[in-house]
C-alpha cells in the first residue's frame, strides 16, 4: 500500500526537479562579489584638553531639537486625549488620539536617537580610555548624555499622561 502512495509522490517530485526554473537569479558569484573592500580610514585618536567633545555637539543639538518638535506637537496630541478620555477602544476620538499620540513619538525621533549616539559614544569613549587610546573626555560625554536623558525622560513622562487617560485595548 505504501509503495502506491510513495511511487506517484516521487515521481511529481522528481518532476519538478527536472524543470528549468528559467527567470530565477543565478547563484554564480558575481563579479562585483570578488572586488576588493575599501576600508574606513581610522579615525584619528583625540584627547579630551580643550574646550567640548566634538563628538558631543551634534547629538546635543539633535536633543535639544528633538526636545522643540516634541514640545511643539505637544498641545495637540494633549487636546486630542482630552477629547478621547473615556471614549471606548477603536471610536473616532480614540483613532484621532492614537493618531495625534504616534505623530507626538515621531517629534521625539531626534531626542531618542541622539540619547542612543550619545551612549554609543559613551561607551567607545570608556573603552578607548581604557585602552589607552584617548585620555578624558567622558565627563563632557556625560554632561551632554545626561542633558539628553532628561529631555527624554520627561518626554517618556508627558507621554505616560497621555496614554494614561486613553482605554488600553
Amino acid at each position: 500500500m505504501i509503495p502506491r502512495r510513495f511511487l506517484p509522490s516521487l515521481a511529481l517530485f522528481l518532476s519538478g526537479c527536472a524543470s528549468t526554473f528559467q527567470g530565477y537569479p543565478s547563484l554564480a558569484k558575481r563579479a562585483i562579489e570578488g572586488a576588493p573592500i575599501a576600508e574606513a580610514a581610522p579615525q584619528p585618536s583625540r584627547s579630551a584638553g580643550a574646550g567640548a567633545d566634538p563628538e558631543c555637539g551634534p547629538a546635543d543639538r539633535a536633543g535639544a531639537g528633538g526636545g522643540a518638535a516634541f514640545d511643539k506637537a505637544w498641545p495637540a496630541a494633549d487636546k486630542a486625549a482630552k477629547a478621547a478620555s473615556g471614549s471606548a477602544v477603536s471610536s473616532e476620538a480614540w483613532v484621532a488620539a492614537q493618531t495625534a499620540l504616534s505623530a507626538l513619538e515621531s517629534a521625539r525621533n531626534d531626542s531618542v536617537s541622539a540619547l542612543a549616539s550619545l551612549d554609543v559614544l559613551y561607551v567607545e569613549r570608556s573603552n578607548a580610555v581604557s585602552e589607552g587610546k584617548v585620555s578624558g573626555g567622558i565627563d563632557m560625554i556625560d554632561a551632554a548624555r545626561g542633558t539628553v536623558l532628561a529631555i527624554v525622560d520627561g518626554q517618556n513622562d508627558r507621554l505616560d499622561v497621555l496614554k494614561g487617560r486613553l482605554a488600553q485595548p
